[in-house]
């Protein structure tokens, strides 16, 4: 074929590909196992050498830890939707950032299941994509989460041929679009409780100390967070405590864990709480399950007697006008200001 037989190159576009942590393809203890052999086999996440950690994870975890978790998942799961709250939520994210940035294609993927990071990068790239913003939608940075997003992203783009120009959402812990979104998440689930708290617990992801001491910069981000966050609502530093949850292993985690908080709150004269999760951009296993359901348990049976948990910003007002500024913000120069 001579050079003249070749189809002529298409007008370029910008893709954004909004990425999250990832989810069962359904609630079976088959399809958590999946699931779990890949995330936890990431080694951004383990960080244990593998001839060490697989016999563990394949020996013992991968055979009795799906059966737990697949009930948990059964709990939550959006029956209506056919699929997790995860997934649900972040397909609505992309469709309405999608409506607020029609110059660009807005798709999405999940770093562990599906979609994946490397089929919706192909369908950016087929779609005509010559320039490329990947969001992991992650506001504290942490190379467990952050990191590994991007590391998939650049295992597809360096086996291409023609690559696009690439550019990464930046964590956003302490962006002022994000704290304002979440103090008017705070604001408003506050005002639509019948009951005021008296502390509200902000409940971020654990991550394993050891990681603050190798330099992850995750433990600083939460704790900025949660201060501009107390500033903005005006409120003094003792109505919002910061915790950490999800821990898992022996090791030593990030503290204050969350779920002996909630138990030891009601012994400190704490009888009315609610929690947020300021670290997730949309509601899963870990907030509507371990803290609306768990959290609240523990709670109540020490002797707490209001529980509240408020949602993440998912894809409600608030969350998508934040998203929407701080994206379109990274594709200055690529995209007209809309």
């Amino acid at each position: 074929m001579s050079p003249a037989d070749h189809p002529p190159i298409a007008p370029s576009k910008v893709g954004v590909l909004l990425v999250n942590l990832g989810t069962p393809d359904d609630a079976s203890p088959a399809a958590v196992k999946r699931y779990l052999r890949q995330f936890l086999s990431d080694r951004r996440v383990v960080e244990i050498p593998p001839l060490v950690w697989q016999p563990i994870l394949r020996g013992i975890i991968l055979n009795t830890r799906p059966k737990k978790s697949a009930a948990n998942y059964a709990k939550v799961w959006d029956h209506d939707a056919g699929d997790s709250p995860l997934r649900v939520i972040t397909r609505a994210q992309a469709d309405a950032l999608q409506a607020e940035l029609p110059a660009v294609i807005v798709d999405w993927a999940m770093r562990y299941g599906h979609p994946s990071i490397p089929d919706r990068l192909a369908a950016l790239k087929a779609a005509g994509c010559t320039r490329l913003l990947v969001a992991p939608l992650y506001p504290q940075y942490s190379a467990a989460t952050t990191a590994t997003v991007m590391d998939a992203a650049f295992d597809v783009l360096k086996r291409w041929r023609w690559q696009p120009a690439l550019r990464t959402l930046p964590p956003y812990h302490d962006d002022p679009a994000y704290i304002e979104a979440l103090a008017v998440s705070v604001e408003t689930g506050l005002a639509a409780l019948d009951f005021e708290p008296e502390l509200l617990l902000a409940s971020f992801h654990g991550m394993p100390e050891r990681t603050l001491v190798l330099g992850d910069p995750y433990h600083c981000h939460c704790q900025k967070t949660a201060r501009l966050l107390t500033e903005r609502l005006g409120w003094p530093k003792e109505r919002l405590r910061l915790t950490f949850q999800s821990r898992f292993g022996r090791a030593e985690w990030l503290k204050p864990y969350t779920d002996p908080t909630l138990r030891a709150l009601p012994g400190e004269g704490v009888r009315r709480v609610a929690v947020i999760a300021p670290g997730f951009a949309a509601d899963c296993l870990e907030t509507l399950e371990e803290i609306a359901l768990q959290g609240r348990a523990s709670f109540e049976a020490a002797g707490g007697e209001r529980f509240a948990y408020l949602p993440c910003l998912n894809a409600g007002p608030a969350g998508m006008k934040m998203l929407r500024s701080i994206v379109a913000r990274e594709l200055e120069g690529w995209v007209a200001p809309a």
